[in-house]
């Protein structure tokens, strides 16, 4: 696919991981449509800079545990672009929480942001790419989807369940839409992490190193310009998975 003229929804993409993308997107002449739920002004930072640099973007509003919203946020975003060609679910709920602890809360809000809210909008969003002939869809997992993490029970299921997702969606919506997801590794460490905790972490791989914002935007550009992956899990991880 060539991203230009291209529209890409981005979830989450007022901060961290997701502005990444959406700039980078927006570098390579796509326009942006920038969800957010309560980071309304890094959202418009973002429409901003986009703008700045002679491109198109707009914020669009959606609490991902609520299908209504999602559904309302999707045609939003069709009304003012016309089209939706790509598609990443980036958004995440990550946070600790031990097995003792967990609540009901706890698990739907992992399960409702982290997988049902990523198959709705790939319901939607893919519903309006088989009409158009063409589109593209990356999820952003991790690599907890394939051994999970201690302490962070329902994120990990979550994450696993987006693996699932990621193949049976790319049967769903082929031949016309792709369906391809990056299994993340560290790249972005929770701002309460320690010095410490993160070069445990580091240590723990590999490349004894962080992964970047550049990995993870061009492993996306990667997916979005290829037509021949669908249903592919790429682990960018560091090797952690080997150690």
């Amino acid at each position: 696919m060539d991203l230009k003229n291209k529209v890409a929804l981005v979830t989450g993409a007022g901060r961290r991981i997701g502005r990444a993308i959406a700039l980078e997107l927006a570098a390579r002449s796509a326009s942006i449509a920038v969800h957010y739920r309560n980071s309304r002004a890094e959202a418009e930072a973002v429409v901003t800079k986009v703008a700045a640099n002679g491109g198109k973007a707009q914020a669009f509003r959606a609490n991902l545990e609520r299908v209504a919203e999602i559904e309302r946020m999707v045609a939003e975003v069709l009304d003012a672009f016309g089209r939706i060609d790509i598609l990443v679910n980036s958004a995440s709920v990550f946070a600790r929480t031990s097995l003792e602890t967990l609540t009901e809360r706890d698990w739907d809000a992992n399960l409702d942001t982290n997988l049902k809210a990523p198959f709705f909008l790939s319901k939607f969003a893919g519903a309006a790419m088989r009409r158009q002939g063409a589109g593209k869809i990356i999820n952003l997992g991790d690599w907890a989807g394939i051994r999970p993490y201690k302490d962070y029970l329902p994120y990990s299921v979550s994450k696993s369940g987006m693996i699932g997702l990621t193949k049976a969606l790319a049967k769903e919506l082929a031949p016309e839409v792709q369906v391809n997801c990056i299994a993340l590794g560290m790249v972005m460490p929770p701002e309460k992490y320690t010095k410490d905790e993160v070069d445990r972490l580091v240590a723990r791989t590999l490349t004894k190193k962080l992964g970047t914002l550049e990995d993870v935007t061009r492993a996306v550009i990667f997916f979005c310009e290829t037509d021949f992956a669908t249903g592919s899990i790429l682990t960018l991880e560091g090797g952690r998975l080997l150690v």
